[in-house]
């Protein structure tokens, strides 16, 4: 069967919010060990983990490492949240390797960075520009149970904010154990958050400020 690249959603299932994931393994230049190797949703799930996968167009390229750096600066904070963090391109892992080794911006990486050549993880996201066989810039925040619970998407040419992607986690880490609460607007640890009921119908306002 063949079909034109706009019909792919047709045919595929795609990662939706809410929804479960499938399990798939990458693999990874990992900065750390200075090594090649292998990750598996399924593995981290097991451990535990939460899963931030940080898509980007390419290495080598000129508003990406900007948001790699961005993201190292606040990988410690990610990873005491429980997070296991993947930077993920549809270069290979020799290119990774190779750009973190001569771009400056790339000093502090420490997260895995993901291969994903063949643009199976991206397609899996919603996120592969099938005109470029490159990946948007989106963010994906899997909770351990495997449920995707977060998801942003920006063109090429708009770098993301790491600091919003840290108080998303942040808020659904602490909604994973309070399913019965809700953060709102700009929420934060140690403001207050809202649970919902029939008391609380248009009553926002003074619930916030009581």
């Amino acid at each position: 069967m063949t079909f034109h690249p706009d019909q792919y959603d047709e045919f595929f299932e795609c990662a939706k919010v809410g929804k479960q994931v499938k399990s798939f393994s990458l693999e990874v230049f990992d900065p750390e060990e200075g090594t090649f190797g292998e990750v598996s949703l399924e593995s981290l799930f097991h451990r535990g983990k939460w899963v931030v996968l940080f898509f980007y167009p390419a290495d080598f390229t000129f508003v990406c490492p900007t948001e790699l750096a961005d993201l190292a600066a606040r990988h410690q904070e990610l990873v005491a949240m429980g997070c296991e963090v993947l930077s993920v391109s549809t270069d290979t892992k020799f290119v990774h390797l190779a750009w973190k080794n001569a771009e400056q911006l790339l000093k502090g990486v420490r997260f895995k960075m993901a291969a994903d050549p063949t643009g199976e993880a991206a397609r899996y996201f919603d996120v592969y520009d099938y005109d470029s066989g490159l990946a948007l810039r989106g963010t994906f925040v899997i909770n351990p149970e495997g449920v995707l619970a977060s998801q942003e998407i920006n063109f090429y040419n708009v770098g993301r904010n790491v600091d919003e992607l840290v108080r998303k986690v942040e808020a659904n880490v602490y909604l994973l154990s309070h399913p019965e609460e809700a953060c709102p607007a700009k929420w934060e640890p140690g403001k207050k958050t809202l649970t919902p009921s029939e008391s609380l119908v248009g009553k926002v306002y003074e619930s916030l400020n009581e």
